[in-house]
């Protein structure tokens, strides 16, 4: 048996290493392609006039190319300005290609960059702003904007929490106690989380408390961190993870969950299920309550920002690339959750997708950031799909209290581990937890 087993082994051993001397050989080889690099003028490519880029060709073969460098500047599917420049390569060599865009009014745009010479095509796909700390939504929040979210507070308030929390002692950890953590939020509905807490053996020690949010229908679940003086609660919402049940929808419905009514869209009870767990937070007496984080990404990010928006109890907000914000400006720029509601629309007798965005104008992110006091941080992606630059800056300008925002130039609906490392340090700081 041990033979057996040695040479399953061995043969293993011998494929791994062959696929290893196989990538060296395609990676030898790889290495002798054309390929380019793309250097921004600016860190975060954010410019005060006109950006600028470094186009550089690399040519490692043997053959000289010729041809040429282009780009071609566009905004929301109009083409603003396009130049290029002409290559004439020789053999493994490199040449790099400056390019000064036109001046430009304040926003986003998106540019590609395009090689085309001999035996190489390719094209760089970028974005870049210019004085985006200028850019302001043409649209306005309703005017009863504060009176619709005071009424769903005060539904909430008249609906009993009955809290509940039950240690899960199988999912404990060495330094921390899980606990299941149920409540009754709007319209009766039970939602559901989790509450990781430190192990001491100080009974009348209280926990600063990091409350994360979810992002679309994703399942949260307990975050046993080694942090030994923090409390973290992931709160799962209404119809996602533990939380199912009266709504239990396919992950492309939940979106538009009731949006024909906007008393009864899904959302108003997801922002107050996040209200409910500030209720649940205030409630506990081992947790501090002057010392609330809210933080999440995407669905999660704009929950953050409603839930620091209406209510004063949390103390610190962390948004990163929040979706549905500025939603009137999203059409013709994201294809989620637009598509998607379209195609709701088009079942419904009646309803028109304006009548769709008229009742999302009360559950719009850039309406609730005019209303967050906190300090805030926010994080976004200027290739972000679902939550495009000039939708962010429209929110993150109209927040009124201390705020920093991090730019990453490169990615899409993402933030790179440089914004958690900030957010931690941030809170810790605030809360005092050195």
């Amino acid at each position: 048996m041990l033979i057996k087993l040695h040479k399953i082994f061995t043969t293993v051993f011998i494929l791994i290493l062959s696929a290893g001397f196989n990538h060296a050989a395609a990676q030898d080889e790889a290495d002798k392609d054309i390929s380019t690099v793309l250097t921004a003028g600016s860190k975060n490519a954010i410019f005060n006039d006109h950006a600028s880029y470094t186009f550089e060709v690399k040519n490692p073969t043997n053959t000289p190319q010729t041809g040429t460098v282009s780009y071609i500047i566009t905004q929301r599917g109009k083409t603003l300005k396009t130049a290029s420049q002409k290559v004439n390569m020789g053999k493994q060599s490199s040449q790099k290609y400056s390019f000064d865009l036109p001046s430009l009014k304040s926003g986003f745009y998106k540019v590609n960059f395009m090689v085309n010479i001999t035996e190489y095509d390719d094209t760089t796909r970028r974005v870049f702003g210019i004085r985006p700390e200028e850019i302001r939504s043409p649209y306005q929040k309703p005017v009863d904007f504060d009176a619709f979210w005071n009424k769903a507070k005060a539904e909430l308030a008249q609906v009993k929490p009955n809290f509940k929390v039950t240690p899960m002692p199988r999912m404990n950890t060495d330094n921390r106690n899980v606990y299941l953590i149920e409540m009754q939020s709007l319209s009766n509905y039970t939602v559901r989380g989790w509450m990781t807490v430190p192990k001491t053996n100080d009974k009348g020690r209280k926990f600063s408390v990091l409350l994360g949010l979810p992002g679309y229908q994703v399942n949260l679940l307990p975050i046993t961190g080694l942090d030994e003086d923090l409390a973290i609660i992931t709160l799962n919402v209404r119809g996602q993870g533990n939380s199912r049940g009266p709504i239990d929808t396919r992950r492309d419905e939940f979106i538009f969950y009731r949006i024909e009514d906007r008393d009864n869209y899904v959302m108003r009870g997801v922002i107050m299920d996040c209200v409910r767990a500030i209720d649940f937070i205030y409630a506990q007496p081992n947790l501090k309550h002057d010392n609330i984080l809210v933080s999440g990404g995407s669905m999660g990010g704009y929950l953050a920002l409603a839930t620091a928006s209406l209510d004063r109890r949390v103390n610190l907000c962390s948004a990163q690339n929040p979706i549905l914000c500025d939603v009137n400006n999203l059409d013709g720029e994201v294809t989620w959750p637009v598509n998607d509601m379209k195609k709701y629309v088009r079942t419904q007798p009646g309803l028109t997708f304006d009548k769709v965005l008229g009742n999302l104008n009360y559950y719009d992110g850039k309406n609730f950031a005019q209303g967050v006091k906190c300090s805030t941080i926010m994080g976004i992606g200027l290739l972000d799909p679902y939550a495009p630059p000039y939708n962010e800056y429209a929110t993150y300008n109209v927040i009124p209290g201390k705020k920093r925002l991090l730019v990453f130039k490169d990615l899409g609906h993402e933030v790179s581990q440089v914004y958690k490392d900030l957010e931690g340090r941030w809170m810790r700081d605030a809360f005092a937890l050195f």
